[in-house]
This record gives structure tokens, sequence and C-alpha cells, in this order.
């Protein structure tokens, strides 16, 4: 009876499980870009005479923020993509540039923007099997590119900058340069890598289909 009821359990665990994080996830976002619309709001009010009671008004609808940090996302991208909007860029980024401080976060942060979200980046591009951290001992990697600059003059000349991610959180991870007759490449897509090392193994890439058969030989007669 005790192994009926755990079985149960489990089995409606499974089921809200992956439910309740993703409506986790998703109300942190709303709360997040709500919070930046009010805070945009609170900007208005105070420096736009006679905006305190448009500013009340819009305060009170929910999901009104997503909407509006989006739209000005799509219209901030449709900008910088002519010739006016370019100059524009890079009159902004050469203001950042000069304050102190603020230049070093920002200037890393862009690199690893275009870095990521760049079509022509390198980066998550190949998923790869490496021995991590000892040998006998394989993970799944992403491929992020090759060493440069000072790094890549005490290296050889083959070796590839990849990043092992930790599970079940892929967010964290272990920065690594090795040679590239170390790295497997996997016949996989960056996503399904992702699953399984989230799962941390229990979703194979490519469903059941992809597990290897056990083949019975016939008895000998």
């Amino acid at each position: 009876m005790n192994l009926k009821i755990r079985h149960y359990l489990l089995t409606g665990l499974l089921v809200w499980l992956p439910m309740g994080v993703t409506v986790w996830l998703l109300t942190w976002l709303v709360g997040t870009m709500d919070g930046i619309f009010l805070a945009v709001l609170g900007a208005l009010d105070a420096i736009i005479p006679g905006m305190h009671g448009l500013a009340e008004s819009l305060r009170h609808m929910p999901g009104l923020g997503v909407i509006l940090v989006a739209v000005v996302i799509y219209f901030t991208g449709l900008f910088v993509t002519n010739i006016f909007g370019q100059w524009w860029l890079r009159q902004w980024a050469k203001v950042i540039t000069r304050i102190p401080v603020v230049n070093s976060i920002y200037s890393s942060v862009k690199q690893v923007a275009d870095t990521l979200f760049s079509g022509s980046g390198n980066a998550f591009s190949k998923a790869l099997l490496v021995q991590y951290p000892h040998q006998g001992s394989w993970t799944i990697a992403f491929l992020t590119g090759s060493p440069g600059g000072q790094v890549a003059r005490h290296l050889p000349s083959d070796c590839v900058s990849v990043y092992v991610p930790t599970t079940p959180n892929p967010t964290s991870g272990f920065f690594l340069i090795m040679p590239k007759a170390n790295v497997v490449e996997l016949d996989m897509t960056v996503d399904d890598a992702l699953k399984y090392i989230i799962s941390m193994g229990v979703v194979v890439p490519g469903g059941p289909d992809a597990l290897p058969v056990k083949t019975e030989t016939a008895p000998s007669v």
C-alpha cells in the first residue's frame, strides 16, 4: 500500500512540477517587465507635468508592461537597422565608453550579447563530448570558439574554447580550452543537448527511439 501511495505522489509531482516551474518563470518575467514599466512611468511622472493622472491609471493594468517593453524593444531594433539608427548607436557607444566603470560593464555585456545572439557568432554552435573533470569521465559541452589574443600565443594552434555547463542549471559552468583532438562532435542540436543536461541524462536526445536496442541471440539448436 505504501508503495502505491509513493507511486501516485511521484506521478502527480511529475505532472505539476514542470507546470509550476513554467508558471513561476513566466510570473517572474512579467513582474520584471512590469517593474521596468513602472520605473519609466515614475520617471515620466516626475519630469512631465500633468502625467500623474495617466501614470496612476496605467499602474493598475497588469501585463501592460510586458506589451510595452516588447513594443519598445521591437521598434528599437527597427530603428537601429537603418543608417541613421546605426549612426546614433555609434554616438551612444562613444558616450558610454567615456564613463569609468560603466565602460567596463557595458563593453563586456555587449560583447557577450553580440556573440550569443548574433547570427554569425560561434557561441553554442555545436554540442561536444569532452572528458571532464578527469580522464575517463565524460560530459557534454558546447563549442564557443577558438582562443585568441595573448592566450592563443601560448597555446597550440589546434585548441578550441568550450563551455561545460552544470546540471541541472546550465547557466553556470566552466570555461575550458583544450586540444581539438580531445573533443568529440555530437550529431545533436544544442537544444537537445541542453535538455539532456537539464534532465541529468533522463531525457534522451531523439526520444525513446534513440535508446540502444538490445538484441537477443537465438538459442543454438
